[in-house]
């Protein structure tokens, strides 16, 4: 349940005409009242005799009490409360009594016999409006201090108390809403978003692996989008506003927002932070500090999605074992890395990869302040991803995406714990949320490397396959027999034997790639233990000839980061998923 305090005004009749007519899109069916300050007031919804202006007079008449000096410029408080989509529809005596609860929390009417005059309105089935006046019985002025946080904790207690959908609380650093005329304009005009979320993801898709301002800039004008910057008379920017070329207000001029007014941390002052980036050091897995490789350059988009996948491990590290600030750093530059895998990856998985980078946004900021510098690694693989360009969805491209996407969907369920051992309710709701997303990206993109590698597998020779079944018994002999049931075990079989020739024991890889997070739980554990194989031996997530021959066993040209694992409980497994 959802409330809002919306802008105060200064025309009671003015609302009273909104609330009791048709709506901007006819939405406001049966207007009618379902409770007031003294259950008495005319409903000029229901009863022909009354009208609005009788309404009117009898909200304001406190105020038309007052001398004209200390009548509020700003008289009307406005409030509407909504049900989430999934909530029984309530009755009007349901909606009633929670118009009440609300005014009495935001101190509007406390109960004390002298409290503001207030009605309730419902034109729709999941909401109702509170209109009231802000001036009391006695002439005094309401205590309505902070009436956004009451509402929404006495919200939390009707959940509660009637069984609806629990929202989580909020802690204010949630990028400001949509409002319902940004919604209503967005479906007026056929976009998909309103403009406010679509400037907001191409804002954030401009930031992802960006250097420098320059850099930013030129991203946004790529992306079509307009842009205003605010100089200062030295010359220095101080902010920039962007607009939709096709987003006009009433006198077709561009509606431009600023930065900060997409979400807090898009300011051009928290932007700038990211790149003021220590360059001789960056921050290991214990929170120290080590000196920064010199890495080779990217060489095309399955090379990027490899180093990604290095650089998500490494940033599982430090979200397990380092401080706060490297942990919520390492979280949000996360956030940069699904933007950019979004903007690069091939179209069958593009849709549920956008949809976890954009409820992971939210996720992406708390109090906790990140401590820029520990997200180095992360953030140049998103500068990797963009700059490599776009993935075919086939080939390696398509395994080394599907192997970053496991690691990712690693990363938002770290981040989802973290998060709630924080008790970040809605920022662990969204990296939750993202993972669920990231799963059914994985399941695209995995499809195929995954049948090519099976295929693979069952053209091994018979007593091959033995060989590494034999294996299996005695490196995992209580999985053994689960895993050979699994449709994945020819791949496994497959992976398994590119790692003898690549000239490892597969017996120390796979015991190690068991170890790393618990696998009963897991719906295919031959996936899970193929990439983990796969990525530990430095093996090409999938070779590049159909039957292998040109590539078995191939090493990486350059080697990734160490891939040390931490002790981590089952919960943290996306193995879960498959």
């Amino acid at each position: 349940m959802i409330p809002r305090i919306h802008q105060q005004g200064s025309n009671t009749l003015g609302l009273l005409h909104y609330l009791y007519g048709k709506g901007t899109h006819e939405e406001h069916i049966d207007p009618h009242l379902v409770a007031s300050f003294d259950n008495m007031a005319p409903d000029p919804g229901r009863d022909p005799s009354a009208t609005k202006k009788d309404l009117q007079h009898l909200l304001d008449q406190p105020l038309s009490l007052l001398d004209a000096d200390r009548r509020p410029d700003k008289h009307v408080w406005h409030c509407s409360v909504r049900a989430a989509p999934d909530d029984p529809i309530l009755s009007d005596e349901q909606w009633g009594d929670i118009a009440r609860r609300m005014v009495a929390a935001t101190g509007i009417d406390p109960g004390d016999g002298a409290g503001c005059r207030w009605a309730a309105v419902r034109h729709a089935d999941d909401h109702i409006h509170i209109i009231t006046t802000l001036v009391r019985e006695d002439g005094r002025r309401p205590d309505h201090h902070r009436s956004g946080k009451r509402a929404q904790a006495e919200c939390r207690l009707i959940e509660k108390e009637l069984g609806l959908h629990q929202v989580a609380p909020g802690d204010g650093t949630a990028a400001k809403r949509t409002t319902s005329a940004e919604r209503h304009k967005a479906e007026r005009t056929g976009r998909q978003r309103p403009a406010r979320e679509e400037l907001r993801e191409t804002v954030r898709r401009a930031i992802a692996g960006a250097g420098s301002e320059e850099e930013f800039f030129d991203r946004l004008a790529a992306a079509g989008l307009l842009i205003r910057k605010r100089v200062a008379p030295s010359g220095d920017l101080l902010g920039y506003k962007v607009a939709l070329p096709d987003d006009r207000n009433g006198e077709k001029k561009p509606v431009f927002y600023a930065g900060s007014t997409l979400a807090p941390d898009l300011s051009l002052p928290r932007i700038r932070e990211r790149w003021a980036l220590p360059v001789e050091a960056v921050a290991s897995a214990d929170g120290s500090e080590r000196e920064q490789p010199v890495l080779p350059d990217v060489t095309g988009p399955a090379f990027a999605r490899r180093r990604a996948t290095a650089a998500t491990w490494q940033a599982l590290l430090i979200i397990d074992h380092g401080d706060d600030g490297a942990a919520a750093a390492q979280i949000a530059a996360a956030g940069e890395v699904l933007d950019a895998l979004a903007k690069t990856s091939a179209a069958h998985t593009r849709k549920e990869l956008r949809e976890a980078a954009f409820v992971f946004e939210r996720a992406s900021r708390s109090h906790v302040r990140a401590v820029r510098g520990h997200d180095r690694a992360l953030r140049q693989a998103a500068r990797d991803l963009v700059h490599s360009g776009p993935a075919l969805g086939r080939g390696e491209d398509g395994a080394t995406t599907a192997m970053l996407i496991d690691m990712a969907f690693f990363l938002a369920i770290a981040a989802a714990n973290w998060h709630a051992k924080k008790e970040h309710a809605q920022q662990a709701a969204a990296a939750q949320q993202a993972a669920e997303h990231l799963r059914a990206a994985y399941e695209s993109a995995a499809a195929q490397p995954m049948a090519v590698l099976r295929q693979r597998g069952q053209r091994l020779a018979p007593r091959v396959r033995q060989r590494h079944a034999a294996l299996l018994q005695q490196v995992l002999p209580e999985l053994a027999e689960q895993i050979r049931a699994e449709a994945g075990w020819a791949a496994l079989a497959a992976t398994l034997d590119d790692v003898r020739k690549a000239g490892h024991d597969p017996a120390v890889l796979l015991a190690d790639a068991a170890r790393r997070r618990e696998l009963d739980t897991a719906d295919s554990i031959s996936d899970v233990l193929v990439w983990r194989l796969r990525r530990s031996a430095h093996l090409l997530a999938l070779p590049a000839s159909p039957d292998g021959t040109a590539t078995m066993g191939t090493r990486r040209s350059a080697p990734l980061a160490p891939v040390t694992q931490p002790a981590t409980s089952a919960v943290n497994d996306p193995s879960r998923r498959r």
